[in-house]
C-alpha cells in the first residue's frame, strides 16, 4: 500500500512539471537600433512579463552571424526591457567584457600592464564605465606608467564629451578607440597594445539606427542567418536556449 502511494506521488510531480514546461512559450530576442535590431535567439518564459531583467550574452562573431570570427574574444551583454504585442523581447546594450584569456595573453611575461576604471559622460549624457587595459613591451618605470594613465583616461573624456553614446560604442566595438588612445600616448610611449577591457553603460541608448548606416565590415553586425543560442539570467525562469 505504502509503495503505490509513493508511486503516485512521483506520478503527480511528473504530471506538474511537464504541465509547467508546456505553459512555457518561446519569445524571440532582439538588439536594439544601434545594432541593427539584429535577432539574437530565443528564449522561454511563463509570462512575457518574466523576460523583462533578464540579461543576455554572446560573443560579436554570434551578434554578427560569424562575419567576425577574429573577434570572439569580445562578449557583447544585452537586458530585456519590454516584450512587445508580437511576442518579440526587446533589449538594451549594456556594455561588454573581453574574455579573461585573451587578457592574459596580452600582458606576458616581462610586459608593464596599466589598467584603470574611469566614469565617462558622452555627448548626449549617457554615462559609461570604462576598464581599459594597456600593455607595454617591456618593464616600465613607476612614473611613466602613472602619466601614461593619466593621459588614456584624459583621451576617453575628451572623446566621450565630443560623441554620442551611439556613436562611442560603435567606436568602442569596432576598435577605433582603441588606436585612439595608441596615437594620443605615443609621445610619451608607444604602447603595444590598449583595449577597452570592459564597459558598462549606466543609461539607455537612443534607439535609433544612423542616418548613413556603416557597412557590415564596420560595424562588425550583420543579419545573422538565424536564430542563435541566446544565454539568460535574471529576474524570471531560467531558460535553456533554443
Amino acid at each position: 500500500m505504502a509503495e503505490k502511494e509513493t508511486t503516485g506521488k512521483k506520478t503527480t510531480v511528473a504530471r506538474t512539471v511537464k504541465d509547467k514546461w508546456r505553459a512555457k512559450q518561446w519569445y524571440k530576442v532582439r538588439a536594439p537600433g544601434l545594432f541593427q535590431h539584429a535577432e539574437l535567439g530565443e528564449t522561454v518564459a511563463t509570462e512575457p512579463e518574466q523576460l523583462v531583467g533578464r540579461t543576455l550574452e554572446m560573443t560579436l562573431p554570434e551578434l554578427s552571424g560569424g562575419a567576425d570570427a577574429g573577434r570572439a574574444h569580445i562578449k557583447m551583454r544585452f537586458r530585456v526591457e519590454r516584450v512587445g504585442g508580437d511576442g518579440v523581447a526587446e533589449t538594451r546594450f549594456i556594455g561588454h567584457d573581453l574574455t579573461s584569456d585573451y587578457v592574459r595573453r596580452l600582458a606576458r611575461r616581462k610586459r608593464s600592464k596599466i589598467d584603470t576604471s574611469l566614469h565617462v559622460t558622452t555627448k548626449d549624457g549617457i554615462e559609461i564605465v570604462l576598464k581599459p587595459v594597456a600593455v607595454g613591451e617591456q618593464r616600465l618605470q613607476t612614473r611613466l606608467r602613472a602619466e601614461l594613465r593619466h593621459k588614456m583616461v584624459e583621451i576617453l573624456q575628451t572623446e566621450a564629451s565630443q560623441k554620442t553614446a551611439a556613436e562611442f560604442v560603435r567606436e568602442m566595438i569596432q576598435g577605433e578607440l582603441s588606436k585612439i588612445l595608441a596615437h594620443g600616448v605615443r609621445t610619451l610611449y608607444p604602447l603595444k597594445k590598449i583595449e577597452i577591457r570592459r564597459s558598462e553603460v549606466l543609461g539607455a541608448i537612443a534607439d535609433e539606427i544612423p542616418t548613413h548606416p556603416p557597412t557590415p565590415e564596420a560595424t562588425g553586425v550583420e543579419g545573422p542567418s538565424g536564430p542563435a543560442p541566446v544565454a539568460a539570467t535574471g529576474e524570471g525562469d531560467e531558460a535553456p536556449a533554443a
